[in-house]
């Protein structure tokens, strides 16, 4: 199985960061930016074309790029990550699944600005993503309740949740020739390498990822290969965040 994280597209949260350093006035679920939408159009139109030229019997260089041919297609449920995911849906034809399990750390929540304590967030229904996103398939635990509505989620949570999402992976793909990409959050990455190559830090930042770059992991039966990491060469200079 080759596995493909993509990070979603420049978000409003990423912007406020970028700016102001502080994530005071951060969004719950921040939407894309009007150069998100560029990104997320470019990184489609590239995944697209690998669609169509790649012959799976040839061998290819990992480093050109010109072996993502996707078989599968999944996305966190948070708003940034589903237009990304639906922009790279359209061109390829790929359908894109809804995977609860990819959010970022901590989940849907806000800051109550009396006490600072993060609170939970209900996040978007299901009607709501599912006339939004023509196309998307949810899994049945997405109700009208909203898919997240639970408490903010610590660090150690968030670990257990990537490793639960390691396990389902090769639970479903493993044993594959199957080319699987995640559509996710960066703090989420952390967790998933932490959880992939058993590191012990969670809660400082050891890998940084662009905005709409891709990442290829092979994992095979008693190895895991790092083909790369943060990739984002295709992508025109001026649109690199």
């Amino acid at each position: 199985m080759q596995l493909y994280f993509i990070r979603h597209a420049q978000s409003e949260n990423n912007v406020l960061f970028d700016r102001t350093g502080s994530n005071h006035g951060r969004s719950a679920d921040p939407e894309l930016t009007d150069l998100g939408y560029k990104q997320a159009r470019v990184l489609a139109d590239y995944l697209g074309r690998s669609q169509e030229v790649i012959d799976l019997n040839k061998s290819s260089d990992p480093q050109t790029g010109q072996d993502i041919r996707l078989t599968h297609l999944y996305t966190s449920l948070m708003v940034r990550a589903v237009a990304t995911g639906n922009e790279i849906s359209k061109t390829t034809g790929l359908i894109l699944t809804g995977w609860p399990d990819l959010h970022e750390l901590g989940g849907i929540y806000q800051n109550n600005p009396q006490t600072g304590i993060k609170e939970g967030l209900p996040g978007y229904a299901k009607v709501y993503l599912e006339q939004r996103f023509a196309g998307l398939i949810l899994p049945s635990s997405v109700g009208e309740e909203g898919w997240w509505n639970q408490s903010h989620e610590g660090a150690q949570e968030g670990l257990a949740r990537a490793r639960r999402v390691y396990q389902e992976i090769c639970a479903r793909h493993g044993r594959s020739d199957d080319r699987v990409g995640l559509v996710s959050h960066g703090d989420f990455y952390q967790l998933f390498l932490s959880v992939l190559f058993d590191l012990k830090t969670v809660n400082s930042p050891f890998f940084e990822f662009n905005n709409a770059a891709i990442s290829r992991i092979d994992l095979q039966e008693n190895r895991v290969r790092v083909m790369y990491l943060n990739r984002i060469d295709y992508m025109p200079h001026q649109l690199i965040t």
